[in-house]
């Protein structure tokens, strides 16, 4: 609002303009420049003193200096408090040498009130002691500014004006032995056993390993019969309620396209009418199965909403996840906005491991995917306690039960994609080629198929699978001896090979010899399409190597002394204390390792906490940089509060009840925005076969915990990742597993 002479030209009285400025919202900024063409003389620098709220003394010594805008251009700038809205100053040259005397304009002092100026723009003029007159030519200008507009300058005035501490190191470093000073002294050392700073990790932490994957997977709900929600739970662990079940005949099962009624959900099924045998059973699975309505009733309904229809089976995502999921929406055909992923290979070649991996990597990046193991319905209808014989080519009742099993399970993911489900990972061996034509003629009109095949001929790696597989799954629990389940699962292995098809037909995926991370093939035929072409590229780098994540918080920061979020500061006391503290916990927690990576933001409190790392080199990254806080960096809880209470609701969200996985600050970034330039580093790490120490921030750490401990998106805002905590996530052919070790308080 204000102009270089602040007096109303267009005739309009001084008192309107006042009352206009103070109308506004905001606080007043003034901006005081002067400009001359011709060269200063003397090395004259020009100030500005007076009253309050500039100076708040008429002493030449505490002039203001402005500073440099352009050649011939100076400026000071400055934010006045509502109480202090009359400005009294004038201007004055003063040489660098501090002995010399000092230039002060000639003529009355300038007086700015509530913004406008109370004379005409007037030059100003200096008489130097030689005589020589200096005439500056004088603007004033001043503006009601929004917080918002305010911390954003005062974010560019740090980024520009106060370098950090480590500008001009390189992106790749590395120390080649460990710095001098006090970072091995008593009060950065750690005990000999690093067992002695381990702490509980949370209740929903990343121990999948701990659990065997298949029971991971989705519930069986179609084997569910008068299933009532408020009458089943699972509470602290225990014991799921018996429920009824529903068992088909097997015998006629898909014998018949017609459509009748099921008594187990009350609504159009593609079995036949039968007689069913109930009997009882314990859910040995985690969560609670939903009774839903069947996806049959749907085949024959008409005049669907396309929006409707669209905006189920979005993703929850941003950027091109989302730019892709658009797309696709609006020019593929209707089958194609769901994606079946259907596992082949012989057993104990890591499927359902690579099933649940790629599940945890799509529910991350945002798309609705669930994982449907057809083992789990096997042992849900007809019990855990199979032999191999079960398993025979030459056994009808068996093929024809294995075959009704995945049918329901095949169903029941259709049924979850027509609900809004976008991507089903459907996890069985499906070995021959039958039983997969049987899938594509049930998927026809419904979802896209693409066949995932794993193959591995090292029979090392077979051996170790097989041998986990005995100790973990279901079908062996009740088997006390190791080596009489061990030779039954061998004979149950041999009896799939008899028959076992590679995958020919349709789009398909063939993982050949990749589980090891060493080399391997990967063949794809017929894949287009933005999803695909992601699933491709993640399968392509990752494999089962074990190795561990460490990952950690940046030290205290003086920033987070002040309570103030973002920013680029420096560290403190106590964070330089952790830097030495964290340098000789990786030195001994690695000290076995051939090779090892650190990885940190561009930020300096990140790199100055990996400063005192020696031995392994340092990658900097700006995607690991701390969520964009906008306006709002730099800025206190209380400040956000008291200048943006709009914003605060989210921001702080105290309550929990406002969606901060989508909240964006104002000219920043949302959760949603972290998580697509996080899935690179997501990406590498899979890639990685050596151990990795991600030292980042909160919001983050938070995102990449995430990945690893399969938490639902919405719960990422409200992560706990203290400061000066290490979680360490070992990642390996069992799973993740996280442990956690607390340096300081």
């Amino acid at each position: 609002m204000g102009t270089g002479a602040s007096i109303d030209r267009e005739g309009v009285s001084e008192e309107v303009n006042k009352d206009r400025i103070d109308e506004a919202c905001g606080q007043l900024y003034v901006s005081l420049k002067m400009e001359n063409n011709r060269k200063l003389t003397a090395n004259l620098l020009p100030h500005v003193y007076g009253s309050l709220p500039l100076v708040g003394s008429w002493d030449p010594l505490k002039a203001l200096p402005m500073e440099r805008d352009s050649v011939s251009m100076w400026e000071l700038s400055c934010v006045v408090p509502p109480n202090h809205e009359t400005l009294d100053f004038k201007f004055l040259l003063k040489p660098k040498d501090n002995n010399a005397p000092c230039y002060v304009e000639e003529g009355p002092n300038r007086l700015l009130i509530g913004g406008a100026l109370q004379e005409d723009a007037r030059l100003a003029l200096f008489r130097l002691d030689n005589g020589e007159d200096l005439e500056y030519q004088v603007f004033v200008k001043a503006d009601r500014v929004s917080p918002f507009d305010l911390a954003a300058s005062w974010r560019a005035y740090q980024d520009n004006f106060r370098p950090s501490s480590v500008r001009w190191m390189p992106d790749v470093s590395i120390n080649s032995a460990p710095q001098t000073g006090g970072e091995n002294g008593s009060s950065a050392g750690l005990e000999l056993d690093l067992e002695h700073y381990v702490v509980p990790a949370p209740s929903t932490s990343a121990n999948s390993a701990l659990v065997y994957a298949a029971n991971m997977t989705e519930n069986p709900r179609s084997l569910i019969s008068g299933f009532d929600s408020s009458s089943f739970s699972v509470k602290d662990g225990g014991v799921p309620a018996m429920m009824e079940v529903i068992v088909p005949d097997p015998a006629k099962v898909f014998q018949s396209s017609g459509m009748v009624e099921s008594k187990s959900v009350g609504t159009c099924s593609p079995l036949q009418k039968q007689e069913s045998q109930r009997g009882l059973f314990v859910d040995r699975g985690v969560g609670s199965p939903r009774l839903v309505k069947s996806s049959s009733s749907n085949i024959f309904t008409t005049g669907l909403s396309l929006d409707n229809v669209t905006k189920s089976s979005m993703p929850a995502a941003a950027g091109a996840v989302a730019a892709a999921a658009v797309a696709d929406q609006m020019l593929g055909p209707k089958e194609d906005r769901h994606l079946a992923i259907i596992l082949v290979g012989l057993p104990a070649r890591g499927k359902t491991f690579t099933a649940a991996k790629l599940t945890r990597y799509l529910r991350w990046l945002g798309h609705s995917t669930k994982h449907f193991n057809v083992g789990k319905y096997r042992r849900l209808k007809h019990g855990a306690n199979q032999s191999a014989d079960f398993f025979r080519a030459d056994n009808p009742e068996g093929v024809e039960a294995r075959n009704e099993v995945a049918a329901l399970a095949f169903e029941d993911m259709i049924s979850w994609m027509q609900e809004g489900g976008q991507v089903g990972i459907f996890d069985a061996t499906n070995s021959y080629k039958k039983r997969r034509n049987m899938l594509m003629k049930m998927a026809e009109g419904r979802c896209k198929i693409i066949f995932l095949e794993t193959i591995c001929n090292d029979v090392n790696i077979i051996e170790r699978n097989i041998r986990l597989k005995i100790q973990q799954s279901p079908d062996y629990a009740e088997e006390p001896d190791f080596e009489a389940g061990l030779q039954d699962f061998k004979i149950r292995l041999a009896n799939y090979e008899k028959v076992y098809e590679p995958v020919e037909e349709g789009s398909y995926i063939k993982m050949i010899d990749m589980v090891s991370g060493h080399g391997g093939q990967i063949q794809v035929n017929n894949i287009s399409g933005y999803l695909p072409g992601r699933i491709v590229f993640f399968l392509v780098n990752t494999h089962l190597t074990p190795r561990p994540i460490l990952l950690t918080r940046h030290g205290e920061s003086q920033d987070n002394v002040r309570g103030r979020i973002g920013g680029d500061t420096a560290l403190s006391e106590a964070g330089e204390l952790y830097s030495k503290k964290l340098a000789n916990f990786v030195k001994k927690r690695l000290k076995s390792e051939r090779a090892a990576s650190i990885w940190t933001s561009t930020l300096q409190r990140t790199i100055l906490t990996a400063r005192p790392i020696a031995g392994f080199p340092k990658i900097q990254w700006r995607a690991l940089d701390e969520i964009n806080a906008g306006v709002c960096d730099g800025m206190t809880y209380e400040e956000i509060k008291k200048n943006m209470p709009e914003e605060y609701e989210y921001v702080a969200d105290v309550s929990r009840k406002k969606d901060k996985l989508r909240y964006r600050y104002p000219r920043g970034e949302s959760y949603l925005d972290v998580i697509q330039r996080l899935e690179p580093v997501i990406i590498e790490l899979e890639r990685q076969r050596a151990p990795v120490v991600v030292i980042s921030h909160q919001a983050v750490l938070r995102a990449l915990y995430a990945y690893f401990a399969d938490r639902p998106l919405h719960e990422i805002p409200h992560i706990e990742v203290p400061l000066h905590t290490i979680i360490e996530i070992q990642m390996g052919v069992t799973g993740v597993q996280e442990k956690r070790y607390k340096l300081m308080d």
